[in-house]
């Protein structure tokens, strides 16, 4: 695994445990579950191109 997919995937994690601790929160904070979940997904989609990219290498 590249340095930048490892990177990409530790961010993905972090993001993944802050979404479900804000959703176990007393009162979940719904704009910042959404925006942590679009983070999320940014990530993701960086982590799919690098992926297609060195699998057409």
């Amino acid at each position: 695994m590249s340095a930048a997919a490892f990177r990409l995937t530790n961010i993905h994690r972090r993001l993944d445990e802050a979404i479900k601790r804000e959703s176990r929160a007393v009162l979940p904070d719904s704009f910042r579950i959404l925006r942590l979940k679009k983070l999320r997904l940014a990530v993701k989609d960086r982590l799919t191109a690098l992926m297609r990219k060195k699998a057409k290498n």
